[in-house]
């Protein structure tokens, strides 16, 4: 979808009209009739001005009959903004070709961020994945390709660049998480991503099996071992930043199908483990935004890529495996698995880049959901000043963060009588146990932080900048905090 900046009404299908929760709107020369109209239709559809509440109606404006729609802003805060942004492309993405939204005549002009965040969320609620559906009726299809903002002013346009970069990354993160298991494996996962960020200025390692087997990653390879499909280790790192400046660390959970393995999984909702390399996605989505936009970090992203799956050769409840930072570790349950991706990848990017940060993400846990449902995604960490930026960060995006404890009492929980450690410790506190298995492979004095995002990359139900399904939890999120910590 194109978003125009501009100082004439053009005529769009549309005209939006932006309308605060008290009424605050004057209309533009020639639309005095519509202002008119408009305000008797809102009374009769008791419409208040709430962020995102629409109302539509045809009117008289500048001399022929147009399609009005009033949009509520609210208070018109920047959430307020984004919010509304969504709601309007949910409206009118199968039934009008463009629009065009009229600020003239606000009572508070709004700010450059908050009219980039509208229209950041508009493009983003329009992103659909049809690719697979051949039989579509015309009426389902998107039509609108267009909305023009008039009187926004140069530094919106300005704002809203950030955004499109950032919306490239959703983009992204969305097609991969969307993907099916047959389609998106780790070798085609690696040939996407590339191809998605290629010109962009990012560095590119690929580690295959054998290479990673020569590094003595047996945690990641024992999930791997009983799937037809090769794992892959995928690195993008961008150089923004001083030679001399820290290095921040992303590192992704790219499970791009998970039976469960041996202890396989139930049968019903299966389906829905195509999205267990969100935390991967993420981190691919978070590169290609953070290189798109010429971020002044210096970022290195990490994707442990791999299938899990039951065969003869398959990992089995009982084995145990060396990692590469040589902790053993007794599996007990083979669908424990993300964190033994995880601990392998950590532990490789600490010895070649020696990040002061990292920040992991993984669909990890179904005891998160169970703790949280899909209103927020967990956090651990065992720094409080990357702990706050997070949560900060997560505030500002939307993508909101909660955060959980670590300590020794949790830790004992997976020690194992015969290995270093085990997979999995007892029950309760699943998520906690989880994090704790992964604080064992952070070295001394590195910051680092665990979100557990089980419950955030895919929704069965609309939201502010998304449909249902792929929601890209995270690529604002970490775009937000490399701004605020790396660049600030």
């Amino acid at each position: 979808m194109q978003i125009v900046f501009t100082s004439a009404v053009d005529a769009s299908d549309v005209l939006v009209v932006p309308i605060s929760k008290d009424g605050g709107f004057t209309g533009p020369a020639g639309g005095e009739n519509m202002v008119a109209i408009a305000r008797a239709a809102a009374e009769a559809a008791k419409f208040k001005g709430e962020a995102g509440s629409l109302v539509e109606v045809y009117a008289p404006f500048d001399g022929t009959v147009r399609r009005i729609v009033m949009l509520g802003i609210g208070e018109g805060r920047d959430a307020e903004w984004r919010k509304a942004g969504g709601a309007l492309t949910a409206k009118l993405l199968t039934v009008a070709g463009s629009a065009t939204v009229l600020l003239t005549g606000l009572g508070d002009k709004p700010s450059a961020d908050a009219i980039a965040g509208f229209a950041g969320a508009a493009v983003q609620r329009g992103w659909r994945h049809d690719v697979y559906r051949t039989k579509l009726p015309e009426t389902s299809k998107p039509t609108l390709t267009r909305i023009a903002i008039v009187d926004a002013g140069a530094d919106a346009e300005a704002a809203f660049a950030r955004v499109h970069a950032i919306n490239g990354g959703l983009d992204l993160t969305r097609t991969l998480v969307s993907e099916p298991p047959n389609k998106l494996y780790p070798e085609t996962f690696v040939e996407r991503v590339l191809n998605d960020v290629e010109g962009l200025g990012l560095e590119v390692t690929v580690l295959d099996e054998a290479q990673m087997r020569d590094l003595g990653m047996g945690a990641l390879l024992g999930v791997s071992q009983g799937s037809v499909r090769e794992g892959r280790l995928l690195v993008l790192k961008w150089n923004g930043g001083a030679a001399d400046a820290e290095t921040l660390a992303l590192v992704g959970k790219g499970v791009t199908f998970d039976t469960g393995g041996i202890s396989i999984k139930p049968a019903a909702g299966m389906e829905d483990m195509k999205w267990d390399m969100g935390g991967a996605g993420a981190v691919a989505g978070a590169m290609k935004a953070i290189a798109a936009r010429k971020a002044k970090a210096n970022v290195v992203g990490v994707m442990g890529l791999v299938e899990n799956m039951p065969d003869g050769n398959a990992q089995r409840p009982g084995d145990v495996v060396t990692s590469m930072s040589g902790q053993t570790i007794e599996v007990i349950n083979t669908d424990a698995e993300g964190r033994l991706v995880l601990c392998d990848a950590l532990t490789w990017v600490q010895k070649v880049h020696s990040p002061s940060t990292i920040v992991d993400l993984a669909t990890l846990t179904g005891a998160m959901i169970i703790s949280m449902g899909h209103e927020h995604g967990g956090l651990f960490a065992n720094d409080d000043v990357l702990a706050d930026a997070l949560l900060a960060a997560g505030k500002a995006t939307d993508e909101k963060l909660w955060r959980f404890p670590l300590s020794d009492a949790y830790d004992k929980l997976i020690d194992s009588p015969i290995a270093d450690m085990k997979n999995v410790g007892p029950r309760g506190a699943g998520s906690i146990t989880a994090a704790q298995f992964l604080k064992r492979y952070i070295n001394e004095g590195v910051a680092w932080a665990h979100l557990d995002i089980a419950g955030m990359v895919w929704s069965d139900k609309p939201g502010v900048n998304h449909d249902k399904g792929a929601t890209g939890y995270g690529v604002r999120l970490l775009d937000q905090f490399v701004a605020d910590r790396f660049e600030a």
